[in-house]
């Protein structure tokens, strides 16, 4: 199932891949209305559908949107409201980067009512799908596990201090999934070689907090890694020259056997 920006690959095991902000297409009106198209991809969760790819020899549903989140950010609370009050953050349809650069040219950013088309465009059929392929799994299986994939810069001091770990799992505070799975993750993490955290800055977006429901069988996780776990991050300022880098296999190889690992336990927490 795909479209031209949402691709569904349906799978049979108990587990749901979302990539939402892998994607870098942006409609031309507005583009027409941005100060730079390198800046509003700058915050894109570069190559991660490349870090992932090995998910399809384990059989998983797969969802990713190949919009930018500066167009639309499918894993905001729709209603605007934050999900990290008092902490910086971006919203539904952003209006800065992570650093706080301004995106739009001014009196050209998004109003109520493109907010609203946006949002009936690109979110809404996004979480349709999303909700469909949960409901296909779950009336098949006795459990189901959705797996929010995403990455960020090492370091963002507008967003969080210092140099974010290489494994940053989010479970919104152990409410979206059940305290075995989130265990096992956990102690994937720690025998990887790189440092983790659970619940620390990232507890898990939108998507996470949304679906989550582990009376109702369905378990939601959010991974977000460091983007050094598999690219080589520049020290100095980014911009067009050297952001993004190229995505680094060599470097991706430890991350990729952990991720492999914790995917795995995923689909046999689910199966148990």
């Amino acid at each position: 199932m795909t479209a031209d920006w949402l691709r569904v690959r349906r799978g049979k095991a108990p587990l749901i891949l979302s990539l939402p902000h892998a994607g870098t297409q942006i409609p031309e009106d507005i583009e027409q209305k941005l100060h730079s198209p390198w800046l509003a991809r700058k915050d894109t969760d570069w190559w991660v559908g490349q870090l992932y790819e090995f998910a399809d020899t384990l059989d998983v549903t797969i969802i990713a949107t190949e919009m930018s989140r500066t167009v639309i950010d499918v894993n905001r609370d729709p209603s605007g409201a934050s999900l990290y009050p008092g902490l910086a953050t971006t919203g539904l349809c952003p209006v800065t980067t992570f650093d706080g650069e301004v995106l739009y040219r001014a009196g050209h950013e998004p109003g109520a009512a493109e907010i609203a088309e946006r949002r009936r465009r690109y979110f809404d059929p996004y979480h349709r799908a999303l909700a469909d392929e949960i409901h296909r799994l779950r009336s098949q299986l006795a459990r189901v596990v959705l797996y929010d994939a995403h990455s960020i810069r090492s370091r963002v001091p507008r967003l969080f201090d210092g140099v974010l770990p290489h494994f940053n799992l989010g479970t919104d505070n152990g409410r979206t999934c059940a305290p075995e799975l989130a265990g096992a993750l956990e102690s994937l993490c720690s025998v990887s070689g790189l440092t983790w955290i659970a619940n620390g800055r990232f507890r898990g977006g939108w998507t996470t907090r949304h679906y989550g429901d582990p009376p109702g069988a369905i378990h939601a996780i959010q991974m977000e890694l460091a983007c050094r776990t598999y690219i080589d991050e520049p020290q100095e300022p980014l911009g067009p020259d050297n952001w993004p880098p190229a995505f680094d296999a060599g470097r991706a190889a430890k991350a990729r056997g952990a991720l492999f690992a914790i995917l795995g336990a995923c689909v046999r927490f689910a199966n148990s």
